[in-house]
């Protein structure tokens, strides 16, 4: 059990590379995609690690190796101060018992054959929980009900419902089994902004009510702020920086959060006429072929050269509990270092200018909702 004080969750050193085969009659390794390239994080019980990013991050695969969906090249996933990689069999069942997922995709992630009394009392006989039948068709009952569903639902099939009653059944097949961890994996992006804050709402309320652990991985970063007590920023397979949700918010420190930030919509039109957009030069590199010494140098408009190109950044604490990448970042905060513009970081790298990866995200519509009570249907 995790003694006093210590995470629930520790990831240290995680890598998770996948091999690039070619050949015609014997396939040969030609490289490997660093999807995951020496990541550390750690997530104190009872609390919310949002993981943020642009697509081809990395995050998803993270979520993925923590519960051992795809196998980590290199580090440790200590979980409850177990080392996952060391379960086999009934150990590893058991402790997968308390790690569920919930998919970005829940349509996808649900057996179209089996009706919803099935989809919920499956994971319940697998495990060899809930007793008997009828305690069984109890505990369906009352998760159908936690999450906001009627009984009447039960008979019913996957594509009877909408994207949002898809993503809470989703949900009560993750809680059925009474975890202490709970990956949200894109939970809202396939949802209309409505619907957004009604499941992000639920995820609160269960929290509060069953003490879960969570780590939500997004790109939504209004929703990310919302439910976040810390925050993570991963780039191209590395964590660059790391706070509490209130500080990175306020105060980004790294060159690509400030970016990400610059994105997100203002509901002040003042304030967002005034303030300057960030963009970046070229695309996101490939994985597979990541760039020498900072990983974000061959967009960043504080690039120098004497560090940047050559000289891996290590995550280092420049205010309590906010970890930041970035050789240059006390000269970038101090305001000592001056961006260059998108359109001459691009002229240097011969690329074109375009817009952080993340989507503008419609705020003021999702905020509105996020505090109201979960409506019973």
């Amino acid at each position: 059990m995790t003694r006093a004080g210590e995470p629930l969750l520790q990831v240290q050193g995680l890598q998770v590379h996948f091999p690039i085969k070619r050949g015609v009659f014997v396939d040969r390794t030609v490289g490997h995609v660093r999807a995951v390239d020496g990541v550390d994080l750690a997530i104190d019980r009872g609390t919310t690690y949002g993981l943020v990013g642009e697509s081809g991050c990395g995050k998803s695969t993270l979520g993925r190796a923590v519960l051992r969906l795809v196998e980590p090249t290199a580090g440790q996933v200590l979980f409850d101060g177990t080392d996952v990689a060391s379960l086999r069999g009934e150990a590893l069942r058991t402790m997968r018992r308390r790690m569920q997922m919930v998919f970005q995709d829940p349509l996808g992630s649900l057996d179209p054959r089996q009706d919803v009394e099935s989809l919920l009392s499956e994971p319940l006989r697998a495990h060899g929980l809930g007793g008997g039948r009828a305690g069984i068709a109890t505990r369906v009952r009352e998760l159908l009900d936690a999450v906001g569903l009627p009984t009447a639902a039960l008979r019913r099939y996957p594509h009877e419902f909408s994207g949002g009653q898809r993503q809470r059944i989703g949900i009560a097949r993750a809680i059925s089994l009474e975890p202490d961890l709970l990956i949200a994996d894109e939970p809202v992006s396939a949802l209309d902004v409505s619907v957004q804050a009604q499941v992000v709402n639920l995820l609160e309320e269960l929290q509060q009510r069953l003490g879960l652990t969570y780590l939500v991985i997004a790109h939504d970063l209004a929703v990310v702020r919302h439910i976040s007590d810390v925050v993570g920023v991963m780039y191209l397979g590395s964590l660059v920086e790391q706070a509490p949700s209130g500080a990175l918010y306020d105060e980004p420190l790294h060159p690509y959060t400030r970016a990400l930030m610059s994105a997100v919509p203002v509901p002040d039109p003042v304030v967002e006429e005034r303030r300057e957009r960030i963009l970046l030069a070229g695309d996101l590199p490939s994985p597979a072929d990541p760039p020498s010494g900072c990983r974000f140098h061959t967009r960043c408009p504080w690039r120098q050269e004497t560090r940047c190109d050559d000289e891996v950044p290590v995550l280092r604490e420049l205010a309590p509990g906010h970890l930041v990448s970035c050789h240059w970042a006390e000269e970038i905060r101090d305001g000592a270092l001056q961006p260059r513009s998108a359109e001459e970081v691009a002229a240097t790298q011969g690329v074109s200018v375009r817009a952080t990866g993340v989507e503008a995200i419609e705020s003021d519509a999702l905020v509105q909702g996020l505090d109201e009570p979960i409506e019973r249907r």
